[in-house]
């Protein structure tokens, strides 16, 4: 058997209702002052105030950083640790969705003040030590409370990686009673993003491929298939929303092990130039990159395909594979989500931009069971748009 890695969160705690042990966990993890961060929507949900008043009976002193974006640029992440050393806080919180929860994984680490944020892009370049970090989801797609990934915007729409065990939190806490009140589109666009983690981590190129990653993308796949639609149009379903929250989890650590491939790859430039959410943006270039993949390798989306979608089971082969690449498309538009690039007020000339920018993401390319070139991620865009 080839030897591989596994890493993930020390401890994963999930259930309906288990943010009311947060006070509780922020004590004997982290101290008696926390930094809790957030972005401005989660600020109008409530959701933020349950939290504060659960650690605040605890004895918990929290100190906010409310301005976290989508894609977070390298200010905003500069802005928090400074807020955070000024407050000398004991450890960090992030609740909210993949950028909060990005966010708090960086300031875990550069509150201490021994490492630059520019020093730790790449793989393996955090050096640590890092403050405790408990992280939160509110959200069905990142699956970042179970990677050591963070994502940083920089410059004007470029992104780039960090990416270190040192960055898994010390606890992440899931309750799926926190995504009820997800509008239907983000819900959609977050819950695509999920199966794309599964999806790619199961075909990944990446030497570490590993038989934990296969395992969990496969049940990822399994509850998010039958689940993905309920909690699309009928939210308050809380069984759907649990197997939605959870196969997001599973989904998270298959890729945080067997790293994602061209679909993100294709995915980022799209978010750094139009602001498109990172879960569209997956889900516009997904059957395009997988039909592209499965001319030379249709095998892994072949095993796949009866885990999401059990009807394919009768087919086999390229066939098999060719249905998978189509649900998934009918999927995303049965989900409402745009459906082209064009839908996004995309120029057409934009697309070599598009293409060439793509190419940037070598840490992404490296693991496609395809080699793609420029040229072939413009094809690509073309067939996208």
């Amino acid at each position: 058997m080839t030897p591989f890695i596994f890493n993930t969160s020390k401890s994963i705690q999930f259930g309906a209702g288990q943010l009311s042990k947060l006070g509780e966990l922020a004590r004997t993890q982290i101290g008696e002052r926390v930094m809790l961060i957030t972005d401005p929507g989660m600020m109008t949900t409530g959701i933020v105030e349950r939290a504060v008043g659960v650690l605040e009976a605890a004895g918990v002193t929290v100190e906010m950083f409310s301005d976290v974006q989508a894609d977070p640029p390298e200010e905003v992440i500069l802005a928090a640790v400074d807020k955070a050393k000024a407050a000398s806080i004991d450890g960090v919180i992030g609740l909210g969705g993949g950028s909060s929860l990005d966010v708090a994984k960086l300031v875990s680490v550069l509150a201490l003040g021994q490492e630059t944020l520019k020093t730790m892009y790449g793989i393996g370049n955090v050096k640590g030590p890092r403050l405790p970090l408990i992280l939160v989801p509110t959200t069905a797609g990142t699956g970042s409370e179970v990677t050591p990934i963070s994502i940083v915007t920089t410059g004007t729409n470029e992104k780039m990686g960090v990416v270190s065990p040192v960055i898994l939190p010390d606890v992440a806490l899931l309750d799926p009673e926190l995504t009820l009140g997800l509008p239907p589109h983000i819900t959609a666009a977050t819950g695509i993003d999920a199966m794309v983690h599964a999806i790619e981590s199961y075909a990944s190129g990446s030497a570490n491929n590993n038989p934990l990653s296969r395992m969990l993308a496969t049940q990822a796949l399994t509850l998010m298939g039958r689940s993905v639609l309920k909690a699309v149009h009928q939210g308050d379903d809380i069984v759907a929303r649990s197997e939605m929250l959870l196969g997001s989890m599973l989904a998270g650590q298959a890729f945080a092990n067997s790293p994602v491939a061209a679909v993100h790859a294709l995915a980022y430039p799209l978010g750094g130039h139009f602001h498109i959410p990172h879960g569209l943006s997956n889900a516009l270039v997904l059957p395009h990159v997988l039909r592209f993949n499965a001319v030379t390798d249709p095998q892994p989306y072949t095993e796949l395909a009866p885990f999401a979608f059990p009807e394919l089971m009768r087919l086999e082969g390229q066939e098999r594979a060719a249905a998978f690449c189509d649900r998934l498309a009918e999927l995303s538009a049965e989900c409402g989500l745009q459906q082209n690039l064009r839908a996004m007020d995309i120029p057409e000339d934009f697309l070599p931009r598009l293409a060439s920018d793509a190419m940037n993401q070598s840490r992404l390319l490296v693991n496609n069971p395809r080699e793609v070139t420029e040229a072939d991620a413009l094809a690509i865009y073309r067939a996208a748009y």
